[in-house]
């Protein structure tokens, strides 16, 4: 059974993800949080195998800074939001779940995650509302050939998403 963390601030749409998740016996949320603080909280106490994170929290935190320090637990995370980054993060997450989404995205999304985090070939169909990050194939390239390139840093990246703009 996969042990989940919801981090969600909206609270009726935490508990209807809740549900749809729960939809699957294979599935359980250990607990609902609605910001950093609190999911770190819920990480130390219920140590989830995953957390399903809004990348908008309460009290002006973020999912970004959630799925940091989420890390530090060892709990990988899966971004749920209606505005997806335009750009991988695959140090952050292992992917992105856009809103909406239906019961069969929520538990395909999921059978996606738990494929990456075992290792095994995600060659499921994915929902079309879901990208899955996976390190760049050009960054594997180039190591190969001994070249290291500069990247952006991950404050670049996030100010280019807040902008707008993916340069």
């Amino acid at each position: 059974m996969l042990k989940i963390l919801i981090v969600e601030d909206d609270a009726q749409l935490a508990v209807t993800l809740k549900y749809l998740v729960e939809d699957n016996p294979r599935y359980r949320v250990v607990a609902i949080a609605d910001d950093e603080t609190s999911a770190l909280n819920a990480a130390a106490e219920h140590r989830p195998h995953l957390a399903l994170v809004d990348l908008q929290l309460a009290r002006g935190s973020t999912g970004f800074a959630a799925a940091v320090r989420l890390g530090d637990y060892d709990v990988p995370c899966l971004f749920v939001s209606g505005k997806a980054p335009g750009f991988s993060m695959p140090d952050l997450a292992l992917g992105c779940l856009m809103k909406p989404f239906t019961a069969e995205d929520v538990h395909r999304s999921l059978a996606a995650a738990e494929d990456l985090m075992r290792g095994r070939d995600t060659a499921r169909r994915t929902p079309d509302n879901l990208r899955l990050y996976e390190p760049d194939l050009l960054e594997e390239e180039v190591l190969e050939s001994a070249f290291i390139p500069s990247k952006r840093s991950l404050k670049t990246r996030f100010e280019h998403w807040i902008a707008g703009t993916q340069q």
